[in-house]
């Protein structure tokens, strides 16, 4: 925890990034959201083209057909679909959002039996959340990546990654707490050290194999799980990153910060 300052600094450099970005530019919504065009094209060549466009006036729609139809393609289905996500369904999803997050707090404060270890991790598992969402912000503009369905189903599972590894190392600490060590005593600071030194390579070992199995789907895999697949890895990185490196240095700084404004 002695380079806690500059971990939080690092966390602080990618939420500013991410939020600056969703401000400025906001979120690419895909088909999922906005509605528009789906459409399979047979190229000259005799491949089959799957196309979605996030596109809803007349002139646009006219625009796709002339341009594919200039390429000889053959237009084997053209349909106009609505929004699969609407606004109700968006609201519903903050509320389990919300509803969870008031759950898991509660539920970790009482294992806990500390107020601090839900707190901290419900800001962990808030970071993740906002470094994901932020960086398909930046990829959105840059790159035009779209958001759809399958981007929030990445968030919803990423959060669950992220509680979980944090709920390893909380698990240790209270260990720790509840045994005394003479070479640990008290000292909160010295305990996080070594439960996040103990726990690290359990926690790299569980990401890694995560990790390169998501970075095979990303080279390997096609169009339609490519982004999937990289906001998971994104979740990963940061939920392993979150919960040695930015949980635990809430959770110390809180418990220093507490007892010199007891003594």
């Amino acid at each position: 925890m002695k380079y806690r300052l500059i971990y939080l600094i690092i966390s602080g450099v990618f939420l500013t990034a991410g939020i600056f970005s969703l401000f400025k530019w906001g979120l690419n919504l895909g088909i999922d959201f906005t509605g528009g065009v789906v459409a399979d094209y047979k190229m000259p060549d005799g491949k089959i083209e799957n196309i979605k466009y996030s596109v809803k006036s007349e002139e646009e729609i006219t625009k796709i057909r002339e341009d594919f139809k200039s390429k000889n393609a053959v237009e084997l289905r053209f349909e106009t679909v609505g929004p699969s996500i609407g606004p109700e369904l968006i609201k519903k999803t903050f509320y389990a959002l919300a509803m969870s997050a008031m759950l898991i707090l509660i539920w970790v404060a009482i294992q806990f039996k500390s107020f601090k270890f839900g707190v901290s991790a419900i800001l962990a598992m808030i970071h993740d959340s906002l470094v994901l969402i932020g960086g398909f912000s930046i990829l959105g503009h840059f790159f035009t990546v779209e958001v759809d369905f399958l981007f929030v189903t990445a968030v919803l599972t990423i959060l669950s990654f992220s509680v979980h590894d944090t709920i390893v190392v909380y698990d240790r600490i209270r260990e720790k707490q509840k045994k005394y060590d003479p070479t640990l005593g008290s000292d909160i600071k010295a305990i996080a050290n070594s439960a996040v030194t103990e726990t690290m390579v359990r926690s790299l070992n569980n990401s890694f194999t995560i990790i390169f199995m998501l970075l095979s789907l990303v080279l390997l895999g096609g169009d339609t799980v490519r982004w999937f697949a990289v906001a998971l890895l994104i979740g990963t990185i940061s939920g392993t990153y979150s919960s040695p490196f930015v949980a635990v240095p809430i959770l110390v700084t809180w418990e220093e910060i507490q007892k010199k404004l007891k003594k």
